[in-house]
């Protein structure tokens, strides 16, 4: 039995292995094997345990006192590699706010500006810790570039949009034509399109105003329920006047633009021949030939039992409809008041003009008279300025009436355009009534059959036949109605959205057109004034030359005028 104070230098464990003491934990230096060996006590004699002073040495030479570089090795082969670098500790992505000390540091970092992005680990600059160095200089910061490929590409657009072709339709070069019992305007129709269903992509022809009214019909006829642009009315006297001329080809250009611009009736075959025909006139005999029903409404409704003669009242049962007809009631009578209001102030304008330049013919015929140089001038000057401002009044009141007056006869024919509309509506209407009492009639013819039996076989089918036929109109005349009535809901409202816009066009230009008459007047009168402070210039103003001759005296006052200032001036 081994005895438990025997001196043993290793203890066994419970597994076998040998565990030495490590006697570095208190602090002693390591003990060579001899010195060990010599300094054990006997095994016969019981070992005293005696607690050894442990001694702590400050070292002020290395910073990290005994656990620097002399207790870590001992072996002097070993070259010594100086203080530890402490470890970096990656430090995680933030994603939470960060705190005003990492806010501050982290500015400081910026500050001593960005690290190379090519050197992730410095391994070769040790001291990098240890040496401090300066702010860097920021980098230039280049100004933001707009991406050369967001650039490039075009707003979007709708599909509908891209489809839609285009068309800009120039109405003029009107000209008088024929002899003095069939003359009549003839206007160059100029257009350029991007469609595919015309021939070329720019053409003209020859027009006149019956054909516009033509074209007008035939869309209303073969659109029921839309807002058909209409041409300007006709007029009896005074047609081949230069102002109204120019104001006609206005109206009937803004027509055709705003029809090739509607996207039903931009697709329709008739305005397409409008525009397109060298022979116009023959292919519309040709048409009326092949549809001898066109230019009425019957082309499309006739089939629906619609009677266009109807004269049978009709009460609106829907709301909406019958408060756009009161609306369109009294836009209408608005319209009219201004349009009057407007032809009278145009009138007003032009007697005006008419009125300055009588006055300027008075100041002219003043100025070959009068007497005086230095009046003479002047006056003439003042004559001369009297027929710039009649010009003036004129170009002003023609401006008014295309700018602002076309528009409002535009719109006073427009809402006759949206009546007509309902005009076809009320047809549709009555047409799917009338399909309805037939219906009754052929159900009631039926009945009867029915309760005859079977002797009346024939005549029962004939008689079904004519309900199912009957029924079948019922259904389209009803599908009709409701269609129109969905479609002029649209019209209508873009009836507004169009009104809206072109007044406000109108309105702008007719005070632009004001504003810029009212300026060039002014300037007229400025430039006219300072002519008259310049007395020492005597070229200013012109002076009519003094004409001598042996003529005698004549019995007239202004010769005998003459004849005394010359004996005086003697």
């Amino acid at each position: 039995m081994e005895d438990p104070w025997a001196d043993t230098s290793a203890s066994t464990t419970q597994d076998g292995s040998s565990s030495q003491p490590d006697d570095s934990r208190l602090g002693a230096a390591p003990a060579t094997a001899s010195a060990s060996t010599s300094s054990r006590p006997s095994r016969l004699t019981p070992r005293r345990l005696v607690a050894q002073p442990t001694r702590l040495q400050a070292v002020e030479d290395d910073p990290l006192g005994p656990l620097g570089a002399s207790a870590v090795s001992s072996d002097a082969a070993l070259p010594s590699l100086g203080p530890p670098v402490p470890p970096v500790k990656e430090l995680p992505l933030r994603t939470t706010i960060p705190t005003a000390a990492a806010a501050a540091a982290a500015s400081a970092a910026r500050r001593q500006g960005p690290p190379d992005p090519h050197r992730i680990d410095d391994d070769d600059d040790d001291d990098a810790y240890d040496q401090p160095t300066g702010p860097r200089q920021p980098p230039p910061v280049q100004p933001a570039q707009p991406s050369a490929l967001r650039s490039a590409q075009q707003p979007s657009v709708s599909l509908e949009q891209a489809a839609k072709p285009n068309f800009q339709i120039t109405v003029g070069d009107p000209h008088k034509v024929g002899d003095l019992t069939s003359s009549h305007i003839v206007y160059s129709v100029r257009t350029k399109t991007t469609s595919k269903g015309y021939k070329q992509s720019e053409f003209e022809v020859k027009r006149r105003y019956r054909d516009f009214l033509w074209l007008y019909n035939t869309l209303h006829s073969n659109n029921p329920g839309v807002v058909v642009p209409p041409p300007p009315d006709k007029q009896a006297v005074g047609r081949f006047e230069s102002n109204f001329v120019e104001s006609r080809r206005a109206a009937l250009e803004k027509m055709l633009n705003k029809t090739a611009a509607h996207p039903t009736l931009q697709h329709d075959s008739d305005l397409k021949l409008f525009l397109e025909s060298e022979t116009f006139n023959i292919d519309v005999k040709h048409k009326e030939r092949k549809e001898p029903t066109l230019g009425e409404s019957k082309s499309m409704l006739s089939s629906f039992g619609i009677n266009v003669g109807t004269t049978s009242k009709f009460v609106e049962q829907d709301d909406w409809f019958h408060d756009r007809k009161i609306y369109l009631d009294a836009l209408e009578n608005q319209l009219k008041a201004l349009l009057k209001a407007m032809d009278s102030m145009v009138a007003q304008r032009r007697a005006m003009a008419e009125a300055a330049g009588d006055f300027s013919a008075s100041l002219h015929a003043l100025s070959t008279v009068e007497l005086s140089p230095t009046l003479s001038g002047p006056l003439d000057a003042l004559s001369e300025l009297q027929t710039t401002i009649r010009d003036v009044y004129d170009r002003q009141a023609q401006q008014d009436v295309l700018t602002f007056g076309i528009i409002i006869e535009e719109y006073i024919r427009l809402i006759g355009s949206v009546k007509q509309a309902f005009t076809q509506r009320q047809k549709a209407f009555h047409s799917w009534h009338s399909t309805e009492s037939e219906l009754q009639k052929r159900k009631t013819s039926q009945d009867k059959l029915l309760r005859q039996g079977k002797s009346q076989q024939d005549r029962l089918n004939q008689v079904n036949a004519e309900v199912a036929d009957a029924e079948r109109k019922v259904h389209q005349a009803r599908l009709l109605f409701d269609d129109m009535g969905r479609l002029m809901r649209s019209e209508l409202d873009r009836f507004e959205k169009e009104k809206v816009e072109d007044f406000k066009s109108g309105v702008e230009t007719f005070l632009e057109s004001a504003v810029e008459a009212q300026k060039e007047l002014i300037e007229k009168w400025e430039t006219f004034l300072m002519q008259l402070d310049a007395e020492d210039d005597e070229t200013v103003f012109y002076r009519p030359p003094v004409i001598e001759g042996s003529k005698p005296a004549g019995n007239t006052a202004v010769d005998r005028a003459r004849a005394r200032i010359d004996e005086d001036s003697d």
